[in-house]
């Protein structure tokens, strides 16, 4: 009873009231079974040990696919249930003992039968009439045992693995392909194995492991290895199987050519036949099943990837993130990304097709002895050429990666600045900076594919080559060349050239993924935000080193718990390279305590910014500590505003809260902004607010910080970007209002009305803190640089309401008399275009447009030489058909050197075409690329301010770099496997029906068949790829936006939720793709299958013509040899010509979205009047009626506008947020045609002015200052065209000389989008560029927003003296600013209501400007 329970536990022993006990099933009708099958073989075997020879028999076809195929495939499957229950023990799973005994009985009973079946006396054992009883009896004994498998499967078991064998699960999705266009809800369910957050978990867990057990250098690749690395080696085992069966063909077809030259009766031709198709069946499935498997882990690792490189976006601080360019950090997502996934398919191929090769070499052996020595000595001898191309390869990659990384950054720079080029007319220089690194990236590019085009030269030509000295030297060695030996050989041959010509695309593929895996290991390996925990989980350490933290164990807790933020000996730098360490920021003791208002104030440049960015932990911090209490809320100097609607950005992930969400619109003076939008709070907001002016923005982003009532709000100079009105308004309901009660507020401004308010003033300057206390200390301190303090009419005390609520009811009416009239409201809707997709086939267009861009003679000579290849090749194989017959008829009337001498003949055709055309593949492949590029930047650059408003920069720049990518490498790619796959079907075509005239009979029915199926196909497919380019560039559009925000997510701690906003748009990528690889496989396998039918029906003609089943004999033994190796390479040939060509019609998908640029609006550059070089003499300004719509369906932004500028004068601007002041600037420089109306300067319609012209004429300086990736020289005279001296003067000018020199002078590099100067410093660099210009016309876009009030008003000073003789338009929001000019404008609602010298307007108590400058402290 002991070994019974031992054996069944929980088990009955026989029955178990239905049936017998699963126990009793495996140890009686299985265990039993398999050991009386072993025990009888094994005593048969050693009885006939000593038979004799004469009794030994030859074993058949059938004898060997009974005793060796079948046993052996049975034989691995038992292993497998073996491996599988090994698999489940690791798992943690319990496996009964009576399971293990039946398993690895029923392994040992099969793998006797194949041990003995190999004695040569096999015949006597498995022919005996006691164990063919046995057989008999065992299969009714094995009955209850299968019935109870099969019954515990449930029918939508089998059902289903039917459907994952043959792909029908797609079936449902090409329906409805057929009949309309594809939307996203109707793909394929995604797995959950395939959903990112799975794989994103898989992936970062390992990669965690490594940087763990390898500090110093993590490899991303080890980490891969770690996550995926055993399914991907179990799949290994598969790839063998499928490799090994690819063999069986060449044998079977051995087989079958020499029993037709022999002649024979008997019916083994038709097994043979028969056998040749099944196994090309059995291989059609285990392909396809191979090819899905290995696609779905390479789903998974691409998601892994892009989700852990988006993750480490989120957590790696700006400081650590500024070793890698805005655009390399794009490239890991679009770029190395997949390269890293396509080692997935080399790693395998790396010993795959080497196998493949060695195999094929030997069954040569068996063929032609050593003769195929001459062969392998040719291969051995290229593969240190191969070797030395692709390290050179290697190098050639590397370069151009770095050449399109600084490409792809440069062009996110363009799109990003396009407005403020255009206005200063830098759009060509810009662009010509892009095509000076497009030119080196294609350099580099001409290198890698013409080093390619000798590898498929080497590769394409080894198996022509390998015929032709293997042959030879076979018949010089004294063999006659017969049909069997011949055509095997070919059939080896053709098996041999696809890893022959697949090696060096696999060594390539495995550079690039090597290269890829560095760049994001290096990447990945960045230190993320330097902070801990501490025990109150609302606590934020940041600390330089361990030993840091004693600075704060010394402090009383009492003291900490009413402190916000605390600094100790605090040393922090943006950069951790030792020549950018040049500005060190100290703050050696600061506390800032919980629930005040703490106004930073300093000069431009002082380092405001950078203490609150160092609070974030986005600094470095390279000494002491820095210490934070509770929940942060964050407000950049820049606004970042996200994609989506208005609801989106102030909930930023947090719950909706109806009431305090109102009281939040109201307090940031939002409420009546989105009154007036189509859409209220549900309107879309554009990239980066594009569709909001500066002041909405800052209030936007505003409302998000206080909606979230984080314990610590830090506010950026958030009220510079807004009116004098809607500033005072903010700053008593949003600032002081009831909704920041008891919250820290440190606000960075140069406000008058917020300094005066704070509880508590730092003053910054040169990244020191120079001085703390209240307002009243300060106004007796050295740093009371605000003028006419005294003289302010608010008071600190009268803006702080007692009740919120009434204060505000009473200050509404006063302050905002009319409604906030936003310029775009209406466009908010429409802003963002959706991204258009065509519908149908490709159109024949769109190749037309590729022939074109890589030029129609290059086509012909690319044509001509692919089919002058095939025809050199396929009459290489029907010479050697002749020569077969002619040596086996005995008939020859050449001698051997003859034949040999044409054969080579053919063989150097052969190789001189394959070069001719692979060169010319590649010239017009790279010519291609230039031409587009350059056609698509030529359209960009063109194209009016609008196109940029509408479409996304993640959109346009997916264009510029992974369809361009797939232009330069996948595209050219692709159209060469099509190229050679069509015309070697048409050459089979061609043979066959010559060789084998029954093949005809196919043509027909089989062409239709075809027809149908890639038709059914193709309309899905062509879908799904325009589906996966739509899905692809949300997934570019919120990376790039994330970038820009990262560290606005890391202050609201929003990380997890923009996590899983992105992890949702790469799930719908995956869905995209997995339903795009379930449908390529469906047709794979179905043309297989067709194929493996057509291989038959040949075999089978050609059999039934030998044995006289027809009246006339069709073909020679040469001929049919010739049809049947050319029927073996259909299987493959007819799918990968239908795959190739789906391939190209997918990758033509991006020559069809780049055409679409093709075809966008372009400005009218040309102008019927020419300039003088020195217009506009004098600076006369006339507007005319003028009436200007961002969009015929708004309202006028300007309506019927008019007023003349006299020469010199300088005008301010002045109106509420959104009046209509930045439109006079768009109408001036014709950023926006006007609808009508007319604009003069100096008596010249600007209409009739070239517009690059009229932009380069005049001067600007935009309210987001720009300055871009180069030296400081550059940014300020990019044309070269003032002296140093003249510089130096105008940076003086503009009081920023001396920080230039601190940081290194002209030569400095001023990284990318300006960030090596503060917000201010870049306007005041900006103003410095404008006044270099010496333009007669100067327009100042709000320039000293982000200015302290002393410098502006130095820059007042500055303006006011060097301008003189310049006619100055100038927009701003600080009153004291126009004080001083000729003449005031006042705009509303796009009207002009009032205009006048500033003091006249000031005396009338009622006009505009009067209320205006009411509410300013001036």
């Amino acid at each position: 009873m002991g070994f019974l329970n031992f054996i069944c536990p929980n088990s009955p022993t026989v029955w178990d009231g239905n049936s017998f006990s699963k126990c009793f099933e495996n140890m009686v009708f299985g265990f039993g079974v398999n050991v009386v099958t072993i025990v009888m073989i094994v005593t048969l075997g050693l009885q006939n040990k000593n038979v004799r020879r004469n009794q030994i028999s030859r074993m058949h076809i059938l004898e060997k696919v009974f005793l060796l195929f079948l046993p052996a495939l049975a034989a691995c499957l038992s292993f497998y249930d073996i491996f599988y229950l090994l698999k489940a023990v690791l798992q943690g799973h319990t496996i009964v003992h009576h399971e293990w005994f039946f398993r690895w009985s029923q392994f040992m009973s099969w793998m006797t039968i194949l041990l003995f079946s190999k004695c040569e006396y096999w015949s006597l054992i498995f022919f005996n009439r006691v164990l063919c009883f046995w057989w008999i009896a065992k299969s009714f004994l094995e009955i209850p045992r299968l019935q109870t498998s099969f019954l515990s499967l449930e029918d939508r078991t089998v059902h289903s693995y039917w459907h994952l064998l043959t792909f029908k699960s797609i079936n449902s999705v090409m329906d409805l392909g057929v009949t309309k266009q594809l939307d996203f809800e109707d793909l394929i369910q995604l797995p959950h194995e395939l959903n990112p957050s799975h794989c994103h978990s898989t992936l970062l867990r390992c990669w965690a492991a490594e940087e763990t057990k390898y500090c110093t250098d993590p490899s991303l690749f080890r980490a891969i290895c770690y996550a995926y690395g055993w399914p991907y080696m179990f799949l290994g085992l598969l790839k063998v199987l499928n490799d090994l069966i690819s063999f069986v063909g060449p044998l079977l077809l051995n087989a079958l050519i020499r029993f037709l030259q022999q002649g024979s009766g008997h019916f083994d031709g038709y097994l043979l036949a028969i056998s040749l198709g099944l196994t090309s069946t059995f291989k059609s499935f285990l392909d396809t099943q191979y090819s899905f498997h290995l696609a779905k882990i390479k789903l998974k690792l691409r998601s892994s990837i892009m989700t852990v490189v988006y993750r480490k976006c989120l957590y790696v601080s700006l400081a650590n993130r500024s070793k890698f360019s805005e655009g390399e950090v794009q490239t890991f997502m679009s770029i190395d990304a997949d390269r890293t996934v396509n080692l997935c398919n080399s790693f395998h191929d790396m010993w795959s097709l080497p196998l493949q090769i060695v195999v094929a070499l030997y069954l040569l052996y068996t063929q032609v002895k050593f003769a195929f020595l001459a062969g392998l000595t040719i291969t051995i001898l290229l593969i240190p050429v191969n070797k030395w191309i692709s390290t050179l390869i290697a190098s050639a990659t590397e370069k151009m990666m770095k050449q399109k990384d600084e490409r792809i950054k440069r062009a996110g720079e363009f799109l990003t600045y396009i407005r403020t080029l255009k206005m200063y007319s830098w759009e060509l220089l810009f662009a010509n900076r892009l095509i000076e690194t497009r030119a080196s990236e294609v350099k580099h590019l001409s290198t890698r594919k013409y080093l390619d085009a000798w590898c498929v030269f080497f590769w394409a030509t080894t198996p022509t080559l390998f015929s032709l000295s293997t042959f030879g030297l076979f018949t010089l060695m004294g063999h006659p060349l017969d049909a069997a030996t011949v055509f095997t050989c070919v059939a080896l041959f053709n098996t041999l050239i696809s890893p022959l010509n697949a090696f060096p695309w696999v060594i390539n593929g495995l550079i690039d993924a090597i290269i890829s895996t560095r760049r994001l290991s290096r990447f990945l390996s960045c230190s993320e935000l330097n902070s801990q925990m501490l025990p109150p989980s609302d606590e934020l350490l940041h600390e330089a080193d361990p030993s840091s933290s004693c600075l704060l164990k010394g402090q009383d807790e009492a003291f900490l718990e009413n402190m916000a933020v605390v600094f100790r000996d605090a040393h922090c730098v943006w950069s951790n390279n030792s020549e950018e360490q040049s500005t060190v920021f100290k703050w050696k003791t600061l506390d800032l305590p919980k629930g005040i208002l703490i106004a930073v104030v300093g000069e431009v440049g002082s380092g405001k910014s950078s203490l609150l960015n160092s609070i974030l932990g986005e600094m470095l911090l390279v000494h002491g500590s820095i210490y934070s209490r509770g929940s942060i809320a964050y407000v950049s100097q820049v606004p970042w505003i996200l994609s989506g609607t208005i609801r989106d950005n102030i909930l930023f992930g947090k719950d909706y809260d109806a009431k305090r969400y109102a009281d939040v619109l109201q307090a940031c003076a939002l409420d009546v902004d989105i009154s007036l939008m189509v859409g209220g709070d549900l309107s879309y907001i554009g990239e980066k607010g594009l569709n909001l002016s500066g002041g909405q923005r800052a209030r936007l982003a505003l409302a998000r910080a206080i909606y979230h009532g984080a314990d610590v709000c830090m506010l950026d100079d958030v009220l510079s970007a807004v009116d004098a009105q809607v500033a005072r308004w903010i700053l008593r309901n949003a600032i002081l209002g009831h909704l920041m009660d008891q919250k820290t507020q440190i606000l960075c401004t140069h406000n008058v009305q917020a300094i005066s308010s704070a509880d508590m003033i730092v003053v910054m300057d040169r990244g020191h803190v120079k001085w703390t206390g209240s307002f009243a200390d300060f106004s007796e301190s050295p740093y009371a640089t605000i003028p006419s303090m005294e003289d302010s009419k608010i008071s600190s005390q009268s803006l702080r309401p007692k009740n919120s609520i009434n204060s505000s009811s009473e200050l509404r009416p006063n302050l905002i008399p009319e409604e906030d009239c936003i310029t775009l409201s209406e466009e908010a809707q429409e802003a963002i275009e959706i991204e258009l997709r065509k519908e149908g086939t490709v159109e024949l267009g769109v190749y037309k447009s590729y022939a074109t861009f890589s030029s129609w003679k290059i086509v012909i000579v690319i044509s001509l030489s692919a089919i002058l290849m095939q025809a050199s090749r396929n009459g290489n194989d029907l010479w050697l058909s002749y020569w077969v017959d002619s040596t086996g008829s005995h008939r020859t009337m050449y001698s051997t050197g003859f034949y040999l001498v044409i054969l080579c003949i053919f063989s150097v055709a052969n190789s001189l075409i394959t070069l001719a055309r692979a060169f010319s593949f590649a010239f017009g492949g790279l010519r291609a690329a230039v031409q587009v590029h350059t056609k698509l930047l030529n359209k960009l650059i063109n194209a009016p301010v609008i196109f940029f408003d509408q479409n996304p920069s993640g959109r346009i720049l997916n264009r510029l770099s992974s369809d361009l990518y797939t232009i330069d490498d996948s595209l050219p790619f692709i159209l060469n496997i099509l190229l050679a796959n069509f015309f070697s079907l048409v050459g089979i075509a061609i043979v066959l029906s010559y060789a084998q005239i029954l093949f005809l009979l196919l043509l027909l029915p089989f062409g239709y068949i075809y027809k149908k199926l890639q038709f059914y196909y193709r309309s899905t497919s062509r879908e799904l790829r325009r589906l996966d380019s739509v899905s692809r560039s949300p997934i570019y559009a919120s990376f790039t936006e994330t970038l820009d925000g990262s560290s606005t997510i890391r202050a609201f701690n929003a990380k997890e939720y923009f996590f899983t906003r992105f992890t949702e748009h790469i799930a719908l990528y995956q869905q995209t793709s997995y339903s795009e690889i379930i449908a390529s496989l469906w047709l794979s396998l179905r043309l297989q299958l067709i194929a493996a039918f057509i291989n038959s029906f040949i075999a089978i003609m050609a059999v039934v013509g030998c044995r006289g089943g027809f009246p006339v004999n069709f073909g020679t033994p040469g001929l049919v040899g010739l049809a049947l190796s050319y029927a073996s390479p259909i299987v493959s040939l007819m799918s990968n010509f239908l795959t190739s060509y789906t391939e190209t019609e997918k990758e033509m998908v991006s020559i069809e979205r780049v055409l679409q640029y093709m075809d966008i609006p372009q400005e009218e550059l040309c102008g019927c009047n020419s300039l003088h070089p020195d217009w506009p003499t004098q600076g006369y300004i006339k507007f005319e009626h003028v009436t200007l719509r961002y969009r015929p369906s708004l309202p006028a932004a300007l309506h019927d506008v008019s007023f003349n500028i006299a020469a010199g004068m300088q005008v301010g601007i002045v109106g509420r947020t959104g009046a209509g002041k930045s439109s006079v600037i768009n109408a001036l420089f014709r950023l926006t045609p006007i609808c009508g109306g007319q604009i003069l300067v100096d008596g010249v319609n600007i209409a009739d002015v070239a517009v690059r012209d009229l932009r380069s004429h005049l001067s600007v300086v935009p309210q987001s200052p720009f300055l871009f990736d180069g030296p400081l020289r550059d940014n300020l005279d990019p044309f070269g065209e003032k002296s140093d001296i003249k510089i130096w003067e105008a940076l003086e000018k503009c009081h920023v000389k001396e920080e230039v020199e601190a940081a290194g002078g002209l030569d400095i590099h001023v990284k990318e989008a300006g960030i090596s100067f503060s917000v201010g410093q870049r306007q005041l660099i900006c103003l410095a560029r404008a006044l270099l210009k010496s333009s007669k016309i100067l327009c100042l876009d709000e320039c000293t927003a982000n200015v302290d009030t002393r410098t502006a008003s130095i820059l007042q000073n500055t303006i006011s003296s060097e301008c003189k003789g310049m006619t100055v338009i100038t927009i701003a929001h600080r009153i004291s600013v126009v004080m001083k000019m000729d003449n005031v404008m006042v705009l509303d609602h796009g009207i002009l209501v009032e205009q006048g010298r500033p003091e006249v307007l000031l005396q009338n108590e009622f006009s505009r400007f009067s209320s205006f400058a009411k509410a300013s402290t001036m």
